[in-house]
């Protein structure tokens, strides 16, 4: 497996982010992750047919993740039907629930990539040494095709909504 470094700190030091990064164009790699309930699903097979925000936060109980999931949910509630945001953590399924009940979370289907990482080794976002993802968010259409990608700089980084919510509803009109 991949792994480079210098792409990322963790705090003040380097860290080994394990994957390859993924571009607009590639096709996007099924994975596996772990609902609120402990159940297993295949999360593109899941969201099949929908456009998909995937967002990878570090963890939900950090200030910057807190505010991206808070804000991709109030996105969301003005969003079709047909555009699905996904966040992504490492956090275990019990703290995801806590935290969508505490903040009233109904839009997001909430996802745990704890188990076996395979959502951050395939699209280049495990961090190794503190095994978290680092903050990235795609877009991917309805044939399963990346038409966005956004890696931050620094994991404290908020993603650009207002970019992301357009080519989500770009993938949807096309």
């Amino acid at each position: 497996m991949l792994e480079r470094q210098g792409l990322i700190k963790f705090g003040s030091r380097d860290v080994t982010v394990v994957g390859p990064d993924m571009t607009v164009g590639q096709e996007a790699p099924e994975f596996t992750a772990h609902t609120r309930d402990w159940r297993t699903i295949s999360v593109l097979a899941e969201t099949a047919g929908k456009v998909r925000v995937i967002a990878a936060l570090p963890s939900i109980d950090t200030p910057v993740c807190d505010i991206e999931g808070q804000k991709f949910n109030e996105a969301a509630t003005a969003l079709s039907d047909d555009i699905v945001i996904v966040t992504i953590s490492a956090d275990l399924p019990f703290a995801q629930q806590r935290w969508c009940g505490d903040h009233g979370i109904e839009r997001l289907l909430v996802v745990s990539d704890h188990m076996d990482m395979e959502f951050g080794k395939k699209y280049g976002c495990l961090m190794k040494e503190v095994r978290l993802l680092r903050r990235v968010v795609f877009v991917i259409d309805r044939d399963n095709k990346i038409v966005y990608a956004d890696y931050m700089k620094a994991l404290g980084d908020e993603p650009n909504y207002d970019e992301v919510l357009a080519a989500a509803k770009s993938a949807l009109a096309h």
